[in-house]
């Protein structure tokens, strides 16, 4: 591990964190953000900050599967709502396309740019890649994500894990995402990239920079977002330089410098992989080991089988997946007309795959807005997506929850939610910034 920080960004000392900024936005303007017109425009980051986004995706999905939407702040598009649509246009990736870009943001023209006075900023990174250049890039990184490779740091993961429980406060209120689930993702990115381990939170850093869609909208923070994010691909620069004449190593960018597949890569594409391989590894983690709290302190039933029981836990695991859903959506683009679900979709439209609203599906999931640690099906849930563009380190975040979970219970904690809670305003990701709590024992 390196122990040493490189040359520090200069905005890690003077920008806020992305949802700071975006508050202080709408605070100095609260018409900072384009109004939305459309009934069914669930892009509005209102309805997730504010938790009210579960009626509106059930009435899409008693209405049909896909739905469009023309007018939005992010340009037209399908909303698809149902399991089985998703999983139909997953399946067929020749047909809908990544390579458009995996966000609900649009790509804008030329002409549009010009007309707002920006420059374009594009990020290449394999997950918004078609084959077959999307299957050389993931099978670069794919290794230290194996079976095997999993398994070898299972112990390193426990160590950790348990160390942090055992220095939480007892009876005093405190924040459980900065605390907990902020502190043991972002180490585990460390060790996979063999980061400096005292800027470790960078990484959170640029991971919310890079993952709010929101910031786009508005001009000055869209600019401050693209210099953060090219002070991180400078830093990720030394690190490539300084191990470029080295042996390869287990770490991700070694094995990068070291691939056919991607050590070629421009400035922008391994800014690109990298912010994947950062919020990929962070958000999805981060915002379950928040939801579990949070969801057993809403369930408090289920709780009480976890806590009796804890050879639920790796079905405990696929469950608060599901319920918690950690990145809302994907989109994808269409190469050729085509009939879906009764729907004639032509080439060139986006479709945005909600898998919140998948995972909430009653056809698949029976009372879905209900956590039940138990649920038979709960490993169809979509959060990782389906297909070839399935999360490839689904396995790694399903260890580190089940860590959280059995160390835990190891030792006979239980977290109640005592104070604020408040939840990411985002339609990318979904999450939660601060969450109160207080630990007593079983």
């Amino acid at each position: 591990m390196a122990t040493q920080p490189l040359e520090a960004p200069a905005q890690w000392t003077t920008a806020p964190r992305a949802v700071d900024a975006l508050d202080q936005a709408l605070r100095e303007n609260p018409q900072a953000l384009p109004h939305h017109t459309e009934k069914w425009d669930v892009s509005r980051s209102d309805i997730y900050v504010e938790d009210r986004w579960q009626p509106i995706f059930k009435e899409m999905r008693a209405a049909g599967d896909l739905h469009k939407v023309n007018e939005s702040p992010f340009g037209p598009h399908w909303n698809v709502v149902t399991h089985r649509a998703i999983q139909h246009i997953e399946a067929l990736p020749e047909l809908y396309s990544s390579a458009d870009g995996i966000t609900i943001l649009e790509a804008l023209s030329d002409e549009k740019l010009a007309e707002l006075g920006r420059e374009r900023f594009e990020l290449p990174m394999f997950i918004a890649m078609d084959r077959p250049k999307h299957t050389g890039q993931r099978r670069t990184v794919a290794p230290k994500f194996t079976p095997s490779s999993i398994a070898e740091m299972e112990a390193e993961i426990r160590q950790r894990t348990g160390e942090l429980l055992d220095t939480l406060p007892r009876n005093k209120v405190f924040d459980w995402v900065d605390t907990v689930s902020i502190e043991l993702t972002t180490g585990m990115l460390a060790i996979l990239f063999d980061f400096p381990w005292p800027d470790r939170r960078l990484l959170t850093f640029w991971s919310d920079w890079a993952g709010d869609t929101e910031i786009a909208l508005i001009r000055e923070l869209d600019i401050q977002r693209q210099g953060i994010l090219r002070e991180m691909g400078a830093y990720f620069m030394q690190l490539w330089q300084e191990r470029a004449n080295k042996p390869p190593q287990p770490d991700l960018i070694s094995m990068m410098i070291h691939s056919p597949a991607m050590n070629q890569m421009s400035p922008e594409e391994f800014m690109g992989n990298l912010v994947l391989l950062i919020v990929g590894g962070n958000d999805t983690t981060r915002n379950t080991m928040s939801g579990i709290i949070h969801a057993f302190d809403k369930f408090p039933d289920q709780r009480k089988l976890f806590e009796n029981d804890p050879s639920l836990i790796p079905n405990a695991i696929q469950e608060i997946l599901r319920y918690q859903t950690p990145l809302a959506h994907m989109r994808r683009l269409a190469t050729e007309d085509s009939e879906l679900f009764g729907q004639t979709v032509k080439k060139g439209e986006r479709l945005v795959l909600w898998y919140i609203s998948a995972n909430r599906d009653e056809t698949v999931f029976e009372n879905p807005d209900v956590l039940d640690i138990r649920r038979e099906n709960a490993r169809r849930h979509l959060s990782f997506g389906y297909g070839i563009h399935r999360c490839v380190g689904a396995r790694l975040a399903e260890l580190q929850l089940r860590v959280l979970l059995e160390e835990m219970h190891k030792r006979r904690m239980r977290v109640h939610v005592a104070g604020d809670v408040e939840r990411v305003r985002a339609n990318f990701v979904h999450g939660f910034r601060k969450m109160e709590v207080e630990i007593t024992e079983f």
